[in-house]
């Protein structure tokens, strides 16, 4: 019988999650004064049990109970083989996915919400504040604060607000406020809409607001929630890899090949780190996060140290970024439209140990489309990044006459972006490429900060 999808038993559910940090050396971040952040200094913008996991070097974190519960309203996810893309393809590769749009938000993205809300639950907190692109983030925090009982306050990204306004819907439904952002309620939205009063957003833009309100709570009781690029999120997304190494496992099957699309890195970090952590140990696989052309902040950019939100008021990142004023083009993969990349994720590509890939905007939407006539599934934006770069690899393989087996994460469902396909198929998406000239005037800021080290030494 031919294998169509590999499931796990509640019980075959990871019980813990794996720090990549245990086997990597970092630079750590910095604070105003450009010396290494205490946690007390991150004190008031997130909760200390999950400053701690920020930092944490140990290897396996266990997952809270409570947390675990919640998780397996849709976990584990299933894998799946794509067997009608590869007839399409005529390629002898061999295509799995991981597929995040399972999740009752329609992506990866409460794998960390969910443990988020649980822990600042656990310490006391009432409510959240965060930003969100395509809408993807703030609905699954929208979705989490629901579970446990908290106050859920989302700045989406203008662009992506009118674009989508069903994820508003979502947010609503589960008790979370959405508004666009910038906005006039905060003094970073201010000061962004007095220079640019037509600014359609950015997530560097909505992070600033959402951060500043958290900190102006003069009751303590409010913190702040990011969806991606910390370490603690990455952590959290691990879940996704590990389950695929037993599901995978399970088949007689290791993958050669591993992609992921990536905006802040969460997801990409979510299937990837653990088949690093088999790389450094000697495994021959290639690991390969996405971007779109327009934002490309892995492979046009600098490393170096960067805020990760407009205003500055983020610690300083030791992280690939296009300056934290970047704008990025109103692209519909809103969830890739950042300006920085995950410290992890970035450390990573400078170790060697992944390989960063850019894609167009209208090939990724090509890929899309495919894989919903043979697959069956409409996939979001985002995801129809990976997907271009697997149908890349796929003819690659037919060309070389190579088997190949590639592992992508599926990040999340379409059926929300329903909108975004009516215009690539009436021929309204068009492709964005930054000029060089425009990055370098926006990486100028960069020159102010410290330079990180370029560390090369696994633990």
């Amino acid at each position: 019988m031919e294998v169509k999808k590999v499931l796990l038993l509640d019980d075959e559910i990871p019980r813990q999650w794996y720090n990549i940090l245990a086997d990597i050396k970092m630079n750590p971040p910095l604070g105003p004064d450009g010396k290494p952040i205490s946690p007390e200094q991150l004190a008031p913008v997130f909760p200390m049990n999950l400053i701690e996991q920020e930092v944490s070097d140990k290897r396996w974190i266990d997952i809270p109970e409570e947390v675990l519960k919640v998780l397996k309203i849709w976990r584990a996810t299933p894998l799946m083989r794509a067997r009608s893309l590869e007839k399409a393809l005529d390629t002898p590769a061999r295509i799995y996915y991981k597929y995040e749009g399972a999740s009752p938000p329609g992506s990866h993205k409460p794998n960390t919400a969910v443990a988020q809300a649980y822990y600042n639950k656990e310490f006391g907190i009432k409510k959240l504040t965060t930003e969100t692109g395509a809408g993807q983030w703030g609905s699954a925090l929208s979705f989490a604060c629901a579970q446990f009982g908290l106050e859920c306050k989302v700045y989406m990204v203008k662009v992506s607000f009118e674009q989508k306004p069903y994820r508003k819907s979502m947010m609503s439904v589960w008790g979370g406020k959405c508004i666009p952002s910038p906005s006039p309620y905060t003094k970073a939205g201010r000061e962004v809409l007095e220079k640019f009063p037509d600014s359609q957003g950015s997530l560097g833009i909505a992070i600033s607001e959402a951060v500043e309100e958290a900190v102006a709570d003069t009751t303590g009781k409010t913190r702040y929630s990011l969806g991606s690029v910390l370490n603690h999120v990455m952590l959290h997304q691990t879940i996704i890899g590990l389950e695929a190494k037993k599901q995978m496992k399970k088949i007689g099957e290791y993958p050669d090949i591993i992609i992921g699309c990536a905006g802040g890195g969460s997801n990409f970090a979510g299937i990837a780190s653990p088949f690093v952590y088999d790389k450094i140990n000697g495994k021959d696989i290639e690991i390969y996060p996405v971007e779109p052309s327009a934002c490309p902040t892995m492979t046009r950019a600098q490393f170096g140290y960067d805020h990760g939100d407009i205003a500055g008021y983020t610690p300083l990142l030791p992280m690939h970024s296009l300056g934290h004023t970047f704008m990025p083009a109103p692209i519909h993969a809103g969830g890739l439209r950042y300006h920085g990349m995950s410290p992890i994720v970035s450390q990573l590509i400078v170790e060697g140990l992944i390989t960063p890939k850019a894609v167009n905007q209208l090939d990724c939407y090509e890929a899309g489309v495919l894989c919903a006539k043979t697959e069956g599934i409409i996939p979001a934006p985002e995801t129809n990044n990976a997907l271009a770069c697997v149908i890349a690899e796929a003819r690659k393989a037919k060309e070389e006459k190579k088997e190949k087996v590639i592992l992508f994460s599926w990040s999340g469902h379409g059926l929300i972006d329903l909108g975004a396909y009516d215009k690539y198929l009436a021929g309204e998406v068009i492709d964005y490429k930054p000029e060089d000239a425009e990055l370098k005037k926006y990486a100028e800021i960069l020159k102010n900060y410290p330079k990180p080290e370029m560390i090369k030494d696994y633990r």
